[in-house]
């Protein structure tokens, strides 16, 4: 093995040597590489590239040979274990293959290199014998035309003419002479030199006469450069003129078209010219590069008097006209292509503006059109039907909306106008009057448009189904209804010429309710009132289920919301049209709207503000809906509950804040607490051991116990389920047999009933008392309701008038009435029901408030003052409730309006407190009164002066001054008229007058009733001052509650 090896290192060795026979051959390549070649010399290049071609060939074919000794190297170097020997192997292997591909690049790059020095070499000898060429005919043109050389030829052929009588003389002996020589040998040389000077004056005249033709063809070609250049000039000239005439650029597509035609022709002449024009222009170039500069001064010196010039004078002249002519048509021809070109491109920059803008014009004018014929179309807003104005308006809108990209394209047409102005480009009159038509048109469109849409609105306002217009049907001569700028109706009475806010109806319906006074006990009172109302609004015939959907219908679910009257009136016209379809002859339409937004209006707004809120309005037509109670109360609770159907203390004060209006309303609130709403809220929340929210089946229970606040509600469903019911009995007081509505049978006696006229008027028959227990029966009674009431009326013969004394029962569930908490109610100005001024263009003014309004102010007023100082004394045990009386509460308040700081001067009694409300309210109208007296003083004064002052003019008295006045004096028919107007002023204020006496009258009579009411006995004022003996009287009326609601309906 170790003799192979050696044998192997011995032959890579060898190898190495003769590796070094190419690297020979490459350093003598690299010096021929490096030899210098004459740029230019094409054959030397030649030579090096064929020389470089051979060693390109040489290297190729020994690349195999190198690639099998570095295959070789790379194997012994595999496996030899020496590491100098491997080392050793490794750098002459990447010495070799360095140096072979430097090598290798190095000829290819000189081989490149040469080849483009031979293509550059054949370049420059091309354009070597071009300019070569171009420099030969230049010498011989300048040799030709050059003056001198013309002064040399016509000295030669004058010399030539000279010695032309020498040459015929001689010529004329030569055949003399050579016959006087004879045949000798200077005959033959002269024979010879005769001939030769023959030939050569043959020759020579021959070339003078080549010159002369040559000379003059010059000239000739000269003259016709001229002649050209001067066409050339007149040509332009007429070409500038004809673009001058086209300016300015047209303001309309025709003319435009008509200026780019003329201009394509123009740039089509100009081509077609050119080529003429430069090789004139180089023929002159040509022709003026030959000839001498002349100085400034040149051509004066040069000028001569005498006519006859000489050649080179002409040639001179010809060479200057040739000169300038040259430099005038160049600047000409230079000057109209540049005017040609900037021309074009003006016109093509405005045509292609006007034509977007007459395409834009065009577009506006076509969509204008449509809508224009789409306008056409439309009826006028009075012949179209009321109930097609809704669809129509829409239509109005939809069309507005599809017209309403037509403004971009109007304002892409006005600015592309207006991108005109800096072209310098005026619209013609046609295009401008286009334009103009446009925008005026698109001006009419959006007008009749918008014009369109309001007298379609004020239209559907005014007649359509959600406008107040079909309501004016529901008053009759000589009332009008009329609307103020809230839309809150009014009506005018122009036999009075008095304004009011009440319909007449609901007035004549109030007025009906004062018959109801003389019942004794208020929630029979307010029951039977709201009763009357609810009868007349037709609300009795309204199922509570039908009012929700109509509530869900008109998508009434924030009762945060303020509606307007508008949307009043609309929900309100869906139920009452409901309620014509089932009920056709007891419902009208109008009138029950109308009524029925009257009363809310009165319950819930009475500033007529022209807002009533959702939850407002809810409650008060729910309250007065049909149903059975219970769903009643379900149908109130659910419209504050939650979204859990739960109920805090904040969500049920606003339902009972909402409810108590209505009794509110009639003057009834304070015998069901006054109008806050605090002490029920506590009453309910505490009957669910103050739980933080309460449940509709809590709710319902807390309501069938008849809280205070609510009580008049389920007096009401039985009034109205007592309306038509007949018990076969006989009232012991007024006989009236059978009893028809409510029946009181006495649980003290026996055979002992009450029909509801004497028990309401307060009657009793001798041996009974207002306090002995009674039942109420608003339906026929049973067999087993008798026999269970002769079972009470045994026990209570063996009870004693103590056991009554220690145990009253009240029909309902009283409630503290301190007022806590915030006063849920916001204060209010309420409004005259008979405005003091006739105008129809001006809603009622206000005026003063009612009492019982003022009295509710009193004691909210006054419960503020006592959260603020606590100075309210209280004794719960005192058996009057006095600390719990309003009246009690009006004591600080008043004391507040007075001034008065100290406790010692407070009222001490309700007297005091109605007699500090009479004394403001006497006051007040006292005031009022005074002022309306001295104004009518004031009149009469002046109508007496009016009429002193005409006495004095001597016009007759009675009736004669009447009848002649008009003609005797010019002004006595204006004083007349104002004396008319005076007397007008003075029966309004007479009318004034009256009214505040009967508003005066009223006040008494309801402080008259204050009065009563206060000095009740002790007995009757357990609940409240102001209603005692009507709340009182109810005690023993339901001793035994459980039989009493099991006779009870509670469906109205």
């Amino acid at each position: 093995d170790v003799k192979d090896l050696q044998a192997e290192l011995q032959n890579t060795l060898k190898a190495l040597q003769q590796q070094q026979e190419p690297a020979n051959i490459l350093d003598d390549d690299k010096m021929d590489e490096e030899k210098a070649v004459t740029v230019g010399d094409t054959n030397e290049i030649r030579t090096t590239m064929g020389r470089l071609q051979v060693t390109k060939r040489d290297l190729e074919q020994r690349h195999p040979q190198l690639e099998d000794i570095f295959t070789l190297a790379q194997n012994i170097k595999n496996k030899t274990s020496s590491l100098d020997v491997r080392t050793s192997i490794t750098e002459k292997l990447e010495k070799v293959h360095s140096q072979w591909d430097s090598t290798q690049h190095g000829v290819e790059a000189r081989l490149q290199q040469l080849d483009n020095m031979i293509a550059h070499s054949n370049q420059w000898e091309e354009k070597r014998k071009e300019k070569v060429v171009v420099f030969l005919h230049r010498l011989q043109r300048m040799a030709i035309s050059s003056p001198r050389y013309q002064k040399l030829c016509k000295d030669i052929q004058a010399e030539i003419d000279a010695h032309n009588d020498i040459y015929k003389s001689v010529d004329g002996n030569k055949s003399k002479m050579v016959k006087a020589l004879g045949n000798s040998e200077e005959a033959v040389l002269l024979q010879h030199r005769l001939d030769d000077m023959n030939q050569r004056w043959s020759d020579l005249k021959t070339k003078s006469a080549n010159i002369r033709a040559h000379l003059e063809a010059s000239a000739e070609r000269w003259s016709r450069l001229l002649g050209l250049l001067e066409e050339l000039w007149h040509w332009i000239c007429m070409k500038d003129e004809e673009l001058a005439k086209q300016m300015p650029i047209g303001g309309d597509v025709p003319t435009l078209l008509q200026q780019q035609n003329h201009c394509t022709a123009l740039s089509s002449e100009l081509k077609e010219r050119e080529h003429l024009v430069v090789s004139t222009l180089d023929q002159a170039r040509t022709f003026l590069a030959d000839q001498p500069i002349e100085g400034p001064g040149e051509p004066r010196k040069n000028l001569q008097p005498k006519t006859d010039l000489t050649p080179e004078e002409k040639a001179r002249g010809l060479a200057r006209a040739i000169r300038k002519q040259t430099g005038e048509v160049r600047e000409r021809w230079d000057r109209l292509k540049g005017h040609v070109g900037g021309w074009q491109g003006q016109v093509e920059r405005a045509l292609d503006r006007l034509q977007d803008l007459q395409s834009s014009m065009d577009q506006l004018d076509l969509r204008l059109t449509q809508a224009e014929e789409a306008k056409a179309t439309w009826q006028p807003v009075g012949d179209l039907l009321i109930d097609s104005l809704q669809d129509h308006i829409e239509k109005t809108i939809a069309f507005r909306e599809e017209i309403t990209p037509l403004s971009q394209d109007v304002r892409v047409v006005n600015e592309l106008a207006a991108k005109l102005t800096p072209l310098d480009i005026q619209l013609s009159s046609t295009a401008s009057r286009q334009l103009d038509q446009l925008n005026m048109r698109w001006k009419f469109l959006q007008v009749a448009v918008e014009e369109r849409l309001k007298l379609l609105r004020e239209a559907h306002r005014d007649f359509g189904p959600s406008s107040q217009h079909f309501l004016s049907t529901s008053v009759q001569l000589p009332w009008q209804r009329a609307v103020s700028q809230n839309k809150v109706p009014y009506y005018i009475n122009h036999q009075t010429q008095t304004t009011c806010w009440d319909h007449p109806k609901m007035t004549e319906l109030y007025q009906s309710l004062a018959d109801l006074n003389n019942v004794r006990f208020s929630a029979y009172r307010t029951a039977m009132k709201i009763r009357r109302l609810q009868k007349a609004l037709c609300l009795d015939l309204l199922d509570l289920s039908v009012a929700q959907s109509t509530f869900e219908q008109h998508k009434l679910t924030n009762n945060n919301h303020l509606l307007s009257v508008p949307d009043v009136i609309n929900c309100l016209t869906s139920i009452y049209d409901g309620l014509e379809q089932e009920h056709k002859d007891l419902v009208n339409v109008p009138l029950c709207v109308d009524m029925c937004l009257n009363w809310l209006l009165n319950v819930y707004d009475t500033g007529r503000s022209g807002k009533i809120r959702v939850l407002s309005m809810k409650i008060g037509l729910l309250s007065l809906s049909k149903g059975h109670l219970e769903d009643k109360y379900k149908y109130l609770f659910s419209q504050v509950a939650s979204a859990g159907d739960t109920c805090d203390q904040r969500q049920l004060g606003l339902l009972l804040h909402e409810a108590i209006q209505v009794p509110r309303q009639l003057g009834e609130v304070a015998a069901f607490g006054g109008s806050n709403i605090e002490p029920s809220v506590r009453s309910c929340f505490q009957h669910v051991h103050n739980m933080v929210e309460i449940e509709p089946r809590q709710f319902v229970d807390w309501m069938r116990l008849e809280p205070q606040s609510m009580v008049w509600l389920p007096v009401l469903h039985r009034v109205a389920a007592a309306e038509t019911a007949k018990h076969q009995a006989k009232c012991n007081i007024c006989k009236e047999c059978p009893i028809v509505g409510f029946r009181y049978r006495s649980l003290k006696h026996f055979n002992y009933d009450v029909c509801q006229s004497c028990f309401f008027s307060g009657r009793t028959a001798k041996g009974h008392k207002l306090n002995y227990p009674m039942v109420e029966y608003c339906t026929p009674t049973t067999s087993g309701e008798d026999m269970r009431d002769f079972t009470k009326v045994l026990k209570n013969k063996f009870r004693s008038k103590k056991y009554f004394a220690k145990h009253p029962r009240l029909g309902y569930l009283p409630v503290q009435t301190v007022l806590e908490g915030d006063n849920m109610e916001t204060p209010v100005t309420l409004i005259s029901m008979c405005p003091e001024q006739y105008e129809l263009s001006q809603t009622p003014q206000l005026s003063h408030d009612d009492t019982h309004s003022r009295i509710e102010q009193y004691a909210s007023r006054l419960a503020q003052m006592e959260r603020s100082n606590g100075s309210l004394p209280t004794d719960s045990s005192s058996a009057t409730g006095s600390m719990d009386d309003e009246h009690a509460l009006i004591i600080q308040y008043c004391q507040t309006l007075g001034g008065e700081g100290s406790p010692c001067s407070q009222p001490q009694s309700p007297a005091q407190i109605l007699q500090a409300v009479e004394r403001e309210e006497r006051g007040e109208l006292e005031r009022n009164i005074a002022r309306l007296e001295e104004e009518q003083r004031m009149l009469q004064r002046e109508y007496e002066q009016l009429k002193e002052q005409h006495g004095h003019r001597g016009a007759p008295a009675g009736g004669h001054w009447e009848s002649e006045s008009s003609t005797t004096h010019p002004n006595e028919a204006d004083l007349l008229a104002e004396a008319k107007l005076l007397r007008q002023h003075k029966g309004r204020l007479e009318a004034r007058m009256h009214i505040l006496e009967e508003h005066n009258k009223q006040l008494e009579s309801q402080l008259h009733r204050l009065r009563q009411l206060l000095h009740q006995p002790e007995v009757d004022s357990r609940v409240n001052g102001a209603s005692s003996p009507t709340v009182q009287d109810r005690g023993p009326l339901t001793e035994n509650s459980a039989s009493s609601l099991s006779s009870r309906p509670q469906v109205m």
